[in-house]
């Protein structure tokens, strides 16, 4: 290997070891979530450029999209190159970009400083998913994938809680915050450089049951193929299927204080704190759900239940938008009810999603999430657009039922997915075997 910063295993790493590569991946995808974080200084910034909160929204829009197109490509490339030779630099590179925001003066400068923060961002990014599934074997995808999921909504309390607490040192200058970001980020990327690893192509073309156990399913001779993959009616289902799932998602996300703000009268704190319950529950979910999921290998009872449950909560939530003089305890208890919906159905869902790529080929992994990563920002861009129009001619209250109906649909698409909805009766076996299973 030389002096090459890409550390491959020949060998399927086993416990703290294999933990600690984990870890660095989802506290990749947690810096990088960081790093795309503007919303605490968007009041200090519009005012400092002389900008219009359209001219912003415009900007933004155009960040998602190169963003977009860069999770596709990085998805692909990561299958190509392997994660880590790509991921490592392009984490550098970031950070770079965190630093070149401070020489933005005008709305052109900050979109040009966006696009290009949010291309590099993605790329980089496309990696973290992959690397979560080569290092989780399927009795432990689900919990993995829930932590991965922590990420981005752990970078929203970061990137407030730094900007709470240092804006006032630095005399509100937003500057001061991407320096910040910059240096945090510099740090944090030599520190997953130095204990990152990738697998080798012939480990990672294979399917890890348990640390110990897996299964060849491809001929290494034979190169991989894009279009296996859009041959299968299942990873047609998984695509369409959370397309619909993520328009209430990315609703809550981009406008989810605005929406109650905006149709119950409440005031801006009394809304953060209602989504603050949303948030800290679907956290929970995300992973005790997951957990329960790995424990019985089943992924679509969970995915269906959480959807269902979702459903009925939205609904709900969409009858309190169209009424008067709701209580706040309500509403946290609602949105408390509604983000662990989403929790219980959405870990079990990603680790169905990779678990059934992997069945395709598992060359393919990169590739399969670059899609998702790409429906997930091109759901965004379409929030961004369409949201603010649809409500200023009807109501939050209509916005809120048209996703109830898109989070609906995603329920039919859930029996096309593989895999099981019973546990299956485990055989009586006793041995180091059967033990090393169970202790997995």
């Amino acid at each position: 290997m030389g002096l090459s910063y890409v550390r491959e295993l020949d060998e399927y790493p086993t416990g703290a070891r294999r933990m600690k590569i984990l870890t660095m991946a989802v506290l990749a995808v947690l810096i990088g979530s960081y790093e795309a974080q503007i919303a605490p200084v968007v009041p200090l910034l519009l005012k400092d450029l002389d900008m219009s909160l359209a001219t912003y929204g415009a900007v933004s829009g155009a960040a998602a999209v190169a963003g977009a197109v860069a999770s596709a490509v990085g998805g692909r490339l990561t299958d190509r190159l392997g994660r880590v030779r790509l991921l490592v630099p392009l984490m550098l590179l970031t950070a770079v970009c965190c630093f070149a925001m401070t020489l933005v003066h005008s709305s052109r400068d900050l979109l040009i400083a966006r696009i290009v923060l949010a291309f590099v961002d993605g790329v980089a990014m496309a990696s973290t998913a992959p690397l979560v599934r080569d290092f989780s074997p399927r009795l432990g995808r689900a919990q993995a994938f829930g932590f991965w999921t922590w990420g981005p909504v752990g970078a929203n309390f970061l990137a407030a809680a730094v900007a709470g607490w240092t804006l006032p040192i630095f005399d509100d200058s937003w500057r001061s915050q991407f320096v910040i970001m910059g240096c945090f980020s510099l740090v944090i990327s030599i520190v997953i450089a130095l204990n990152i690893a990738d697998l080798s192509p012939e480990l990672r073309a294979q399917i890890q049951h348990t640390e110990r156990q897996s299964a060849e399913v491809v001929d290494l001779t034979r190169p991989a193929r894009v279009s296996s993959l859009f041959v299968r009616r299942n990873i047609w289902a998984h695509v369409i299927g959370i397309s619909l799932w993520l328009v209430l998602y990315i609703t809550l996300t981009l406008f989810g204080q605005t929406m109650l703000v905006g149709a119950l009268g409440i005031t801006a704190a009394e809304a953060s704190t209602i989504m603050a319950c949303f948030w800290s529950l679907n956290l929970i979910t995300l992973i005790v759900a997951g957990r329960l999921s790995d424990r019985t290998q089943l992924r679509k009872p969970f995915t269906l239940g959480g959807t269902v449950a979702a459903v009925l909560v939205t609904a709900y939530l969409a009858s309190l938008l169209g009424g008067q003089d709701v209580s706040s305890g309500m509403l946290m208890i609602v949105g408390a009810l509604l983000g662990g919906s989403l929790g219980v159905a959405y870990g079990p869902w990603m680790a169905n999603y990779s678990e059934d790529a992997e069945d395709v080929d598992p060359r393919l992994q990169g590739t399969a999430w670059g899609l998702f990563g790409f429906l997930t920002k091109a759901i965004a861009v379409v929030g961004l657009l369409v949201i603010p129009h649809v409500v200023e001619a009807t109501s939050w209250q209509t916005w809120l039922v048209v996703s109830l109906v898109c989070l609906a649909l995603f329920a039919p698409a859930v029996f096309l997915f593989h895999g099981p909805w019973r546990r299956e009766r485990a055989e009586t076996v006793d041995g180091p075997e059967a033990r090393v299973a169970v202790a997995e």
